[in-house]
Formats: C-alpha cells, sequence, structure tokens
C-alpha cells in the first residue's frame, strides 16, 4: 500500500511509525469492509486521526482513517492504534475546528437539489484550478493524451502534477491495463492523484428523469455503491480519499445526508468543459476522460497550451484538491 505523506501537517514521528506500517493489504482480498466511526489515537504520539472504515485482509485487522488537519488518508494496522468508537454527531463536533469537519460542514451548506451540490469552486484569488476527472463505465479505452499533456505542460514546474480522479468501480474492472498505467505515472511521481468515490456502477437512463435517475434511481444501494468501490481501490493497492463525486453531480437532501455521515465531502464543479462552462481562478474543472467526451478532453488540452507562459512562470498552477480545501477552510486564499 502506498502512502502520501505531508510533513507540514503530520508529526515527524507519526511520520516514521507511518512508514514501518509494512503488513499493509498488499493486494490481498479484504473482508468486513464496512463503516466506522470513532476517534483513535496513534501508539507512542501524541495524534489523532478520524477512525471511517474497518476491514479485515489476510486474517488481521485494519482502519481507514483520516487525519483531520491535514485531510490525508490512511491504512492504519489495529494495534497500532487505541480507538474510541463514537457516533458521527460526536466526531463532527469534538473536531469541528479542523480543515476536515469545516470542509464537511460546508458542504452541508451547499446541499442544492438537485445537480451539482456539494464543493463546486474555491476562492477566486487562487491562481490557477482544481482538475477532476471522471471515470464512468465506458467500452472506450483511457484518453491517455490527457495525462500526457499535463505531465508535458505542466511537469517541469509542478512535480508531481496534482489531479484528482473520480473513479468507479465498473470501470476499474474493464479497464486494468488503464489503471494499472495510472499508477505506474504515481508510482513515477509523475503524477499525485487523488482518488474521488464516484460510486460502484454508475447508474444512468437515458429516458428517466433526474429525480429518478444516476444514484436516485429507485432500489440503489448506497451502503455498495460506497463501500464497495473503497474496498476496490484498496484491494488495488490504491487509497481511498476523502472525497465524493455523485454520478451526474444528481443527488437529493437524503441521498446527500448520508453521504455526508459516510464522512465523504461531496464535490462538484463550476466548469463542466464539455458543457461549454468557462474555468476561472478557483475553479473545480470536470472532465471526462473514458473516451466518452472528446470535446471536454480538446477544450482542457487548450486550456494548457493558452495558460502556457503563465504556468511557466508560475503564475498560473493547478491544485490538489485536499491543499485546496485546508488554505480555503483556513482563509489563507
Amino acid at each position: 500500500m502506498k502512502f502520501r505523506f505531508k510533513t507540514k501537517h503530520i508529526s515527524f514521528l507519526l511520520l516514521l511509525l507511518m512508514l514501518l506500517i509494512t503488513r499493509v493489504v498488499n493486494s490481498q482480498k479484504i473482508t468486513s469492509y464496512a463503516l466506522y466511526t470513532g476517534s483513535a489515537r496513534v501508539l507512542g504520539t501524541s495524534e489523532e486521526v478520524i477512525v471511517l472504515r474497518h476491514f479485515r485482509s489476510n486474517s488481521h485487522s485494519y482502519f481507514l482513517v483520516v487525519s483531520p488537519n491535514s485531510l490525508d488518508t490512511y491504512i492504519m494496522d489495529s494495534l497500532q492504534l487505541i480507538v474510541t468508537p463514537e457516533s458521527w454527531s460526536a466526531i463532527r463536533e469534538k473536531y469541528r475546528a479542523s480543515a476536515y469537519l469545516k470542509a464537511l460542514e460546508q458542504a452541508v451548506r451547499q446541499d442544492i437539489p438537485i445537480q451539482d451540490a456539494g464543493i463546486t469552486t474555491f476562492s477566486r484569488s487562487q491562481k490557477g484550478i482544481d482538475l477532476t476527472i471522471d471515470l464512468c463505465p465506458s467500452h472506450r479505452p483511457l484518453d491517455r493524451v490527457v495525462f500526457a499533456d499535463l505531465i508535458h505542460e505542466l511537469g517541469k514546474i509542478e512535480k508531481p502534477v496534482p489531479v484528482a480522479i473520480s473513479i468507479t468501480g465498473r470501470w476499474m474492472n474493464e479497464h486494468t491495463a488503464d489503471l494499472h498505467w495510472l499508477d505506474s505515472l504515481q508510482k513515477s511521481k509523475a503524477l499525485n492523484i487523488t482518488w474521488i468515490n464516484h460510486t460502484f456502477n454508475h447508474y444512468v437512463s437515458k429516458s428517466a428523469p433526474l429525480r429518478e435517475n444516476f444514484m436516485l434511481e429507485p432500489g440503489t444501494d448506497i451502503n455498495t455503491e460506497v463501500l464497495k468501490t473503497e474496498s476496490a481501490l484498496l484491494e488495488r493497492n490504491l487509497l481511498p480519499s476523502v472525497f465524493f463525486r455523485f454520478p451526474g453531480l444528481v443527488s437529493d437532501k437524503a441521498i446527500y445526508d448520508k453521504i455526508i455521515n459516510f464522512g465523504l465531502i461531496p464535490v462538484g464543479s463550476d466548469a463542466w468543459l464539455a458543457k461549454g462552462q468557462t474555468p476561472g481562478n478557483g475553479s473545480i474543472v470536470l472532465i471526462h476522460a473514458n473516451g466518452n467526451e472528446p470535446v471536454g478532453v480538446k477544450d482542457f488540452i487548450d486550456l494548457l497550451k493558452k495558460n502556457q507562459q503563465e504556468t511557466l512562470s508560475k503564475k498560473w498552477e493547478l491544485f490538489d484538491l485536499r491543499e485546496s480545501v485546508i488554505e480555503q477552510e483556513n482563509g489563507q486564499k
């Protein structure tokens, strides 16, 4: 299992301890993957984390946890934690001053029926954008040109290049080679990928109205859509983040509240390029790289080239979604 570490948000002692946790999944089958709410202290440190999930792998017990200050997620061996089960409401109160809970509360306030609820943009003083790339189920191959151009245009200035990928379980199952290729870009430090939960099946109907479409389709099993996707990521040695994107950006209050109670921050977009929406500073840009949206891909490549000179002079950047949330919640942008 890979880990990302930001030493400015995490103590050196905890960093060292996490590096020593080696009995982590390693492509083993995951079982009993379930929602868990609680807080925990890392043994031998004063560091606290919020526990989101519990599971077993290779007959051993693990937790998926999040740092309330950095929004980074980690897999922690149960033997390395002192866990205190707590209700979600108690967690929200206990850590209300943290960037993670502030972001969740901001997302709660942006429950907008029926499309594009959640965090859609950051401060316009931010000189650049946050790029999100959706991988919905598709029989077409990955648009690798998007990632190649990202690395070519920005790799000399920003390395690794930050990108958030909203991924579905069905896409993972059907595009093994493409997923391995993306993972290789992460391992080579060409990209820094934040994996966003985009549900497992991504149900969609061409004829159903929005109020009965996507995750609002009658009979949708929310637990399966959320937890099965995270489990599928972990079995591939990929780390789920605390972000969630609704398929089609469609939700209602009931389903939105359920996602919040999973500890996930819904992320929308104010610049879905294929719909002709124009990005500005602070935009959360949305494109699809699953082969189904060539217009959005072309528009983004054009955007990169348009900002080439500003990129080279570091006046225009791509931002890490977690860092943008932290800086906005801390009033730094």
